[in-house]
């Protein structure tokens, strides 16, 4: 116990509390989560934060994540020295080295917590679009998986660059990419003021092919307040993915929500490229729930995807084949599943597929809007 007095940075444990109680005050105070914290304080702290890290042309956050396991294994050989060095101290040794790991736990929860876990808790998108979510037929379901596929088939025969396999090619570098996908959210932001404001543009990821290891296309990290994307991916996904994380940084810590967010910011875009990728997650999202739904209806709508748009399609499940059912794939989506359900996200990685609702909501409210001007 002398020791514990004795510690210096004994105080960070008080970090934990603190969490829990911001968490619960989320938890049970949407306009705490809202409008105290969401709009006011995430808003200036990401922005002062990702304007910061936005300097570097490279991913902070990914040279910290190389440097961890470094740090770490140099303080477990100093340890391991200690201990052995200092024989009559070593019960000291031990109980200091569990308390810097939880001092050093406490302040990654409390940082966590302040930079991204109260967006889990704050108003779905839904309240600032306007849509109404509810109960969809399956028609509704057909005519926008019907309307996606003509959208995806139009942009495609947009697409002037492929690989000798004819399969799509993004014609400008991942930084121009990146800055198109800023400007996209942008655009956004003035029919949607909430997402607003000066951030950080996303970064590739140079070990992007251990991303994909781990079946992992994008992460934003709060820490640094940067969306990281995997670029060993095919391309036509890319830019999806880059408004997809876009949206977390914006605050919109939900699957569904950045995975619509990122729909949404895409049709803005004046890039062909950022439209068609786009409306490729939209149209995977709600073709796999048709085919779910009925299978006949989506083969009628299979036979409408263009001869490039499947060659785009086949190009992706080939790609992903080779790193299904790994030990590393495995364990990384079981991470994956806790951490969302740990975060308000009861569906865990299948709340992914809830964009479904927006999308319908979204096709609904334009149905309605054509119907009046008839």
């Amino acid at each position: 116990m002398s020791i514990i007095l004795k510690y210096k940075r004994v105080y960070l444990l008080g970090l934990i509390p603190i969490s829990l109680l911001f968490i619960y005050l989320a938890k049970h105070s949407p306009f705490f989560a809202e409008i105290i914290y969401a709009k006011h304080i995430y808003r200036w702290l990401s922005q002062i934060i990702s304007t910061i890290s936005g300097i570097l042309p490279f991913s902070l956050a990914e040279m910290m994540i190389i440097a961890i396991p470094v740090l770490f294994l140099v303080l477990l050989i100093r340890f391991i020295i200690i201990f052995v060095a200092e024989k009559e101290k070593r019960r000291d040794t031990v109980l200091r080295a569990l308390l810097n790991t939880l001092c050093t736990g406490s302040v990654v929860l409390f940082l966590f917590t302040i930079l991204a876990g109260i967006n889990y808790y704050r108003y779905p998108f839904s309240s600032y679009s306007e849509l109404i979510i509810q109960a969809s037929s399956l028609e509704e379901l057909y005519m926008l998986t019907d309307d996606l596929v003509q959208e995806a088939n139009e942009l495609r025969q947009q697409i002037a660059q492929t690989d000798e396999e004819g399969v799509f090619d993004l014609s400008i570098s991942y930084y121009q990419l990146a800055k198109e996908a800023d400007l996209a959210f942008e655009l956004l932001a003035e029919e949607y003021p909430i997402l607003g404001g000066y951030y950080g543009a996303p970064k590739p990821v140079l070990l992007s092919e251990l991303m994909s290891r781990t079946e992992i296309t994008g992460i934003f990290i709060p820490f640094t307040m940067e969306a990281n994307v995997n670029v060993h991916v095919p391309d036509y996904t890319i830019p999806a993915t880059m408004l997809h994380e876009l949206a977390h940084l914006r605050g919109f810590m939900r699957e569904d929500e950045a995975n619509f967010l990122s729909y949404l910011a895409g049709m803005k875009s004046d890039n062909v490229e950022i439209r068609y990728s786009c409306t490729m997650l939209a149209l995977t999202i709600a073709g796999n729930a048709l085919y779910s739904q009925d299978y006949d209806l989506y083969a009628q709508i299979r036979k409408q995807y263009s001869e490039d748009v499947l060659k785009d399609i086949r190009a992706n499940s080939s790609y992903w084949q080779q790193y299904e059912d790994t030990v590393v794939s495995t364990i990384s989506n079981k991470v994956n599943d806790t951490y969302l359900k740990a975060n308000a996200q009861t569906d865990g990685v299948k709340s992914y597929g809830r964009m479904l609702d927006l999308l319908l909501a979204k096709y609904r409210k334009e149905q309605a809007e054509q119907d009046e001007l008839q």
